[in-house]
């Protein structure tokens, strides 16, 4: 008879981690060589943010933060940083930005699915006029978008542990 494995928390944040790995990776593959501008969405520590930068040597990366709190090497300079409730610091980059962002990416959740579901409902009106034409958004929490199609993940990402989507037009 074999033994039923539950999923851990620690399987549970590896999976997120492997998958957003996979899927930045192949969205910054994907949007090599376009002239706008990165967003980050939310700083954190600043690990995804340093591994952008070590990744992305041609385009500036914005990041949309309430207060920086990041490790020193994964700090982005000040003039690329957008301090901020994003209920503002959004809406305002579209004047600022008006071509938009060739790749955004989200990892603005907390530990609550369902708050992060909420979250994500209200950001995702916010999100969508800031994604140039054929840009790309990776997010660690399914959004909820009316222009943007979501997009298969790449190899190695998990479903349901992060997620993908393209403004088509």
């Amino acid at each position: 008879m074999s033994e039923q494995r539950t999923t851990t928390r620690l399987d549970l944040f590896i999976d997120r981690m492997v998958s957003q790995r996979a899927c930045l990776d192949a969205a910054i593959a994907k949007t090599a060589g376009r002239a706008e501008p990165v967003f980050e969405l939310g700083l954190g520590n600043g690990r995804t943010f340093h591994h952008m930068r070590e990744r992305i040597r041609d385009r500036d990366i914005y990041v949309f933060e309430r207060a920086v709190a990041s490790h020193p090497d994964s700090t982005p300079a000040e003039e690329l940083t957008i301090l901020g409730d994003v209920r503002d610091t959004l809406p305002a980059a579209c004047s600022r930005f008006p071509v938009g962002a060739s790749l955004i990416h989200a990892d603005l959740g907390g530990h609550s699915r369902e708050k992060n579901d909420m979250f994500a409902r209200m950001v995702s009106p916010l999100v969508e006029p800031l994604l140039s034409v054929g840009g790309l958004m990776v997010s660690s929490d399914r959004m909820y978008f009316d222009a943007l199609e979501e997009q298969p993940l790449p190899d190695g990402a998990v479903p349901g542990r992060c997620y993908i989507y393209q403004r088509i037009s």
